[in-house]
């Protein structure tokens, strides 16, 4: 940060210029003083007493220098250079001319000094140390330019926020952004200039100032700007080349941690566009349930899987059990958590839910007081090809970690499933919706609070469109939606991650809970926003819906009843309880062939 734009303890300026600032005053006071003199004798230098003068000019140095330091004028009490330090300068200077005047009313005819002469000079004072104060801050201001190299930005947004960082970027030599333009939508902006930057425009011509000023970035500067906002900043500059990013949360601003705001501005991601906050986190009611006790999460390698164990190790429970299948998943978290990928500790466990003889082995050793069940397979048109796949890990899978959980005494069991369960039509929703069932059979057998938590899609997750799209278009595209009318729920993974915990303290045995997702969002929409994120020209193919696929998802059955008793964004839902010895491979596939399965579907149970 520069020096001209922060204040300094005591001592921190260098010694050099506090010395230059106290003769610089001592001038002024000089110069000021035999104004005043002058003025008062009408332009008559004869009159003028030189030894009074000297004696009065020694005062006035003498009073400057004096409340200047008790004031903290001379020890860094403001930023130098500011409108802070100005009117401790004025109240300073009005001091000394106070002193001024009372010494020429009791020592004026001795000195041959006029009663007004401090009167007089204290505007030429204020008018020469001002002077002086801004010339230097013109000066340190003009060599603290950003470099030719800096990347050259606007900044949308005139405002107190886009001021403020326009002003410390460019006091910044070493800053990796040059500021070429300001850009905003008030017509009353039109003419400003912050640190000699101007508004070039509005929103309306943003490409065309992008183009014409060779911005590499815009930088968003508005206080909470809305998702409608940045979509709408997002499709000006698609194509550009040009990235668009944002200030921080001005909880990250306040953040002591970081000063420079230039080097917390991230790049605009598509949680940004699409407005998802994720639901607050309710601590105490979560380290009830979590703190001092043995929880054990499969899947522990998975995305929401992974982000449910390092939120968990934060509520201090006595044993962390991943539970995963696949090795290098199961390291990449254990790093995360622990720093070390030696997969030595018996805080992993490589099993896998399909295996019901290991699932209890590992519980009955265990003893898991807490579950969250999060392994799973979940591509849709791979499991449509093999829905065999689906049956085995996400019904028996679950069924298995289900019994082993009961049998092991689990109090809290959490299970995962999607919206493609609520109204199912392919392999997948069919699969997730008996997992759904046998969960709240468990909690009708057991008593324990055993439920499930049904949610969108997640943004960034493993096999969700983000990942694909971003690959698409690194490969330069064209990017594949299957139809331009299909429209989803997404949910960021901290959303995904807030339900589940919740769902643990808050759900009662057998209840499905559903965060509220707001407004699906168009698949072709979601890709466009990344297209035009990435700044290139990148083609949408439409390929066409896919077996079982639908136009738009519900989170909830036509036939389920919810009620909101807990937290005003997730609702809670009865479902039927289905026992595993009443599962059936071939009416399972029946019911996935056909419409979506009814809830008298009664199915017998095969081999597990």
């Amino acid at each position: 940060m520069s020096p001209l734009t922060r204040s300094f303890a005591p001592g921190e300026r260098p010694v050099r210029w506090l010395v230059y600032q106290r003769i610089i005053d001592a001038l002024c006071w000089a110069v000021a003083v035999i104004l005043g003199l002058v003025l008062r004798y009408e332009l008559t230098v004869d009159t003028i007493d030189w030894a009074g003068y000297a004696v009065f000019t020694g005062i006035a140095v003498l009073a400057q220098l004096v409340v200047g330091h008790l004031a903290g004028l001379y020890r860094g009490k403001y930023p130098f250079g500011s409108f802070d330090e100005l009117r401790l300068l004025i109240v300073v200077i009005g001091t000394v001319a106070a002193v001024l005047v009372v010494t020429s009313i009791f020592f004026g005819l001795a000195l041959d000094i006029p009663r007004s002469s401090g009167i007089i000079a204290f505007p030429f004072a204020c008018l020469f140390m001002g002077a002086a104060r801004y010339l230097k801050r013109m000066y340190v201001e003009g060599r603290a330019r950003p470099a030719a190299a800096a990347q050259r930005v606007l900044v949308f947004g005139a405002g107190f926020l886009g001021s403020g960082l326009v002003n410390q970027m460019m006091k910044d030599p070493s800053g990796q952004f040059q500021v070429v333009g300001l850009v905003d939508d008030d017509p009353h902006k039109k003419y400003l200039r912050v640190a000699s930057v101007p508004v070039v425009g509005t929103r309306k011509s943003l490409r065309e100032l992008v183009e014409r000023h060779r911005a590499d970035a815009v930088v968003v500067a508005v206080a909470h700007a809305d998702p409608s906002l940045l979509r709408s900043l997002t499709e000006s500059i698609a194509g550009t080349g040009a990235r668009l990013m944002q200030m921080p949360r001005l909880a990250e601003i306040l953040d002591p941690g970081e000063e420079d705001l230039s080097r917390q501005l991230t790049e605009v991601r598509m949680e940004d566009l699409l407005g998802r906050t994720p639901v607050d986190l309710d601590v105490p009611s979560l380290r009830s349930y979590i703190e001092g006790r043995r929880v054990l999460v499969t899947g522990a390698g998975g995305s929401i899987g992974s982000e449910i164990c390092r939120h968990v190790a934060e509520l201090g429970p006595s044993e962390l059990i991943l539970l995963e299948r696949d090795e290098s998943a199961m390291q990449a978290t254990a790093i995360s958590l622990t720093g070390s990928g030696l997969l030595t500790g018996s805080e992993t466990v490589l099993a896998d839910i399909r295996d019901s003889r290991a699932l209890e082995e590992v519980f009955t050793s265990r003893r898991p007081d807490v579950v969250f069940h999060a392994a799973a397979l979940k591509h849709v048109p791979l499991l449509e090809q093999y829905p065999l796949e689906a049956w085995k890990t996400n019904v028996l899978g679950t069924a298995n970690v289900l019994i082993a959980a009961m049998n092991a005494g689990t109090g809290t069991f959490v299970n995962i499933s999607t919206d493609k369960a609520a109204d199912p039509s392919t392999a997948l929703g069919h699969a997730k919706r008996l997992g759904e069932r046998l969960t709240a059979w468990a909690a009708q057998v057991s008593g324990g609070r055993y439920v499930s938590v049904r949610f969108g899609n997640v943004l960034g997750s493993r096999g969700s469109v983000l990942p694909l799209f971003a690959q698409q278009i690194e490969r330069g595209g064209p990017v594949t939606v299957t139809d331009e009318r299909v429209e989803r729920f997404f949910m960021t993974i901290p959303e995904a991650t807030s339900l589940v915990l919740q769902a643990g303290a808050v759900g009662r045995g057998g209840e499905v809970l559903i965060l509220n997702m707001g407004q699906p969002v168009k698949i072709i929409d979601v890709a466009r926003q990344l297209i035009a994120l990435s700044g290139r020209e990148i083609e949408i193919e439409l390929t066409g819906l896919r077996p079982g696929e639908k136009l738009t998802e519900v989170l909830v059955r036509e036939d389920e009843t919810t009620t909101t008793p807990f937290h005003p964004l997730i609702s809670h839902a009865a479902v039927s309880p289905l026992s595993p010895d009443e599962l059936d491979l071939d009416l399972f596939r029946q019911g996935r062939a056909s419409q979506p399965a009814t809830e008298t579907l009664r199915v017998a149970r095969r081999d597990r």
